[in-house]
């Protein structure tokens, strides 16, 4: 019974000993970079997990990773806004009240089901400057220089958010721009109270705002860090959205704003331009989509490589029973891994900015492919990922933060958008007041060496003058006989991939309600390292040993990703909305 802690489950967790699942974890943990990690997850107990309830709403549902961002989303709702109005005053909430993901300063992606049963994709990642180059983060020896691509300006893409928000708004939106970004002015202006959640986050990087006096000026408290209760008002940034408010994309790509990013860029040894600015663009598209046991994946095409890797793990594990092995048990737990060494594989290999490069989607999700890889899995043995190729042959050439919103008409919007690094590179231009994304990382900064994500690939993903970096960003939206069903998504690097995948998976497979769904301890493979992430609490000890002596290697990571979602009931039809544990700031609300 889905809305039911399974009884089986609560037994298998119980003996997996931990009393708490999510405790402060290091950010200096190998492979695992500070952003895919969580310092904000309150420890919570396994009979806490057991009584895990979503919040119901018979209308509407907004969940985002802060609280104020989503009631500035249902209060949008409630004026008459449809859920794109909605997700857009979220977005640029997001950018006051949760700063080191929330951002004009960075990029993302957007998933839209409407109520006639169209399908949307917008493509708002950022763009390479026309000045970079395939060896710009390389020394004169051809080795990669650490910290240029993600501690400096070099590392900086141009920024799509302000694009993609209004371009959406513009297209299916129903409320125009100023009301719409109403709430994100004032809460800039007149400052907002601080949460343990916000404070724990913006204690993360204290030492890198005291660096820069403009950053240093706002986010710290006179030169210490804030406390809960404080009030954090950002005069600088009012400024900058009441003007985008009042000039959308012109204000924000040709005007004032523009410029000093590019001011500030090329006094620190940037290459950003205002031709960088001019020329940004946004993408429409189709969603790619797949079907899992009468369900239909609606997600994202290249440049994500969610939606492609998310398909090729779940065709892999359709045939498997994975219900009756239950969740965290030894089957279940290494064809999972095993789907997603193989499937990660052909996503470092072969997958791109489809301006630059040919995407082979079909190929990877072809019934023979999937049936070849499908074939190589042992039953009773781990594949080394040495031994694991991206499987089509040579290459032809040619942190972040989610949310989810469904309105009272049954039009659905997925969001991700990032600015990669928690508070991206730290820096902020002038009095703009927004942090600048170092999502130039997300490129092959060389060939066969691991980004700050642990992620190798290869040079279909190096960088070139205007392209899109990969990314793992994956807001998706699940239907059910073509009715809607989930809008998930997540944070947290390429650990986004399994987390997504695996909130969909615990429901549909495993019987959880929306909120245990986005709880349950969680797993991630990604071919290289070979190495499973796991949260304590998945695997019981003897699970474990026994997936030891298969070959699997587990490293624990005590918290990672913070996926917002939403459930719809299919016999009730009520919205089941779930903020993610691991995000004690966020919220859940409808009406």
């Amino acid at each position: 019974m889905r809305n039911a802690f399974p009884a089986w489950m609560a037994i298998a967790i119980l003996a997996a000993t931990p009393a708490a699942w999510a405790t402060q974890p290091s950010s200096a943990q190998r492979n695992i970079p500070r952003q895919a990690l969580d310092a904000t997850a309150a420890p919570t107990t396994l009979a806490a997990l057991a009584r895990a309830r979503p919040v119901i709403a018979k209308h509407a549902m907004v969940v985002s990773a802060q609280h104020l961002a989503t009631r500035a989303g249902v209060d949008i709702l409630r004026q008459g806004g449809n859920a794109v109005d909605a997700a857009v005053a979220v977005g640029y909430a997001l950018a006051v009240v949760h700063p080191c993901c929330g951002n004009i300063g960075g990029g993302g992606f957007m998933v839209v089901h409407l109520a006639g049963g169209k399908n949307l994709f917008l493509d708002f990642r950022e763009k390479a400057p026309l000045k970079a180059s395939p060896t710009m983060y390389q020394d004169a020896s051809g080795n990669v220089i650490a910290g240029k691509s993600t501690g400096s300006y070099l590392g900086v893409g141009v920024p799509g958010t302000v694009m993609g928000l209004d371009e959406a708004l513009e297209k299916y939106g129903s409320m125009p721009l100023r009301q719409v970004i109403a709430p994100a002015i004032k809460l800039a202006r007149d400052g907002f109270v601080l949460q343990q959640g916000d404070v724990n986050i913006l204690n993360e990087r204290v030492k890198d705002f005291a660096q820069h006096p403009n950053v240093a000026s706002t986010f710290l408290d006179h030169g210490k860090p804030y406390a809960v209760g404080d009030r954090l008002r950002q005069p600088q940034l009012a400024h900058t959205l009441a003007l985008i408010g009042q000039g959308g994309t012109q204000a924000f790509y040709r005007g004032s704003i523009a410029r000093k990013v590019v001011e500030a860029s090329q006094a620190h040894g940037g290459i950003l331009s205002m031709k960088d600015f001019a020329d940004y663009s946004v993408v429409w598209d189709t969603p790619l989509t797949c079907d899992y046991r009468g369900y239909t994946v609606v997600s994202d095409p290249p440049p994500s490589s969610g939606g492609a890797t998310i398909c090729q793990i779940l065709q892999i594990l359709k045939p498997y029973p994975l219900a009756r092995w239950g969740y965290g048990s030894v089957d279940s737990v290494h064809y999972m891994v095993e789907a997603e060494r193989r499937a990660f594989a052909d996503r470092n290999t072969y997958l791109g900015d489809p301006a630059f490069v040919h995407n082979p989607i079909g190929q990877l999700l072809s019934p023979e492919h999937v049936a070849t890889m499908r074939a190589s899995i042992s039953a009773d043995k781990a594949t080394p990922s040495s031994g694991v190729k991206g499987s089509l042959g040579a290459v032809e050439g040619t942190n972040t933060t989610d949310y989810s919103v469904v309105d009272a008409h049954g039009n659905a919007v997925a969001v991700t958008y990032t600015i990669n690094y928690l508070f991206g590179v730290g820096r902020i231009a002038g009095d703009t007041g927004f942090f600048l994304n170092n999502e130039m990382d997300d490129f092959t900064s060389k060939p066969g060496v691991p980004n700050s994500f642990g992620l190798v690939q290869g040079r279909i993903n190096r960088i070139e003058p205007g392209k899109r970096p990969l990314s793992s960003m994956s807001p998706t939206i699940v239907l059910r006989d073509g009715k809607l069903f989930m809008v998930t998504g997540s944070p947290g690097g390429s650990t986004i991939i399994s987390t997504t995948l695996e909130s969909f998976l615990n429901v549909a497979e495993f019987g959880m309600n929306m909120q245990q769904a986005v709880d349950a301890p969680r797993l991630h493979e990604q071919w290289l390292p070979d190495q499973v992430f796991a949260e304590p609490g998945l695997l019981t000890p003897s699970a474990q040993h026994k997936l030891e002596a298969m070959g699997h290697h587990f490293k624990a990571v005590k918290s990672w990703g913070a996926d917002e979602a939403i459930l719809v009931d299919p016999k009730t039809h009520r919205l089941e909305g779930a903020n993610d544990r691991r995000r004690p700031a966020g919220l859940a609300a409808g009406y």
